[in-house]
């Protein structure tokens, strides 16, 4: 992400700040859904579905500020295929998945559309490890068991935050 936003300032400081102000949208984001998350286990739509319009507009009139037009379709298409992918899982066992989670996938999505197909993968991927590395912990430290609830938001959130900062463009 960090060389993204060096080439964005390069091409379009604008397109730079939009897409700045999109990352501190998502870490907001992700410390008040993760806090909730966890003493609540869900996902409130307040939060959740503007997500989609702030983050929608803001990634997308930064790559068209930089002249990238074709990086709208993955914007999109990392929407459709998270939201989809955990929309298929909530409906195969919706006692496993809270449809909050699938509404946030799909917000996910666009923050790593933005960068690339590889980071739409990834980061679906890393939500799943994370959220299984902190039921293993939650085992191991004898307060949990492997049918405990875990609240799934802030796994899925970590994944995409690594994925964005850690795997590059």
């Amino acid at each position: 992400m960090v060389t993204q936003l060096a080439d964005l300032w390069e091409q379009s400081p604008l397109a730079f700040y939009c897409a700045m102000v999109a990352c501190l949208y998502l870490f907001y984001l992700a410390v008040t859904l993760s806090m909730i998350d966890i003493r609540t286990h869900t996902l409130p739509n307040r939060y959740v579905l503007p997500a989609y319009a702030v983050a929608g507009s803001l990634l997308a009139s930064s790559v068209l500020l930089a002249g990238n037009p074709a990086h709208l379709l993955r914007l999109v298409g990392g929407a459709v295929a998270l939201g989809a992918l955990y929309w298929i899982l909530w409906a195969v066992y919706p006692a496993g998945m809270g449809f909050g989670d699938v509404k946030l996938a799909g917000v996910l999505g666009i923050y790593l559309g933005f960068l690339s197909w590889n980071h739409v993968l990834i980061g679906g991927a890393a939500g799943f490890v994370a959220g299984g590395l902190w039921g293993l912990a939650l085992i191991l430290s004898r307060r949990g068991t492997a049918k405990s609830r875990i609240p799934f938001g802030p796994s899925m959130l970590a994944g995409a935050l690594a994925t964005m900062l850690l795997i590059p463009v």
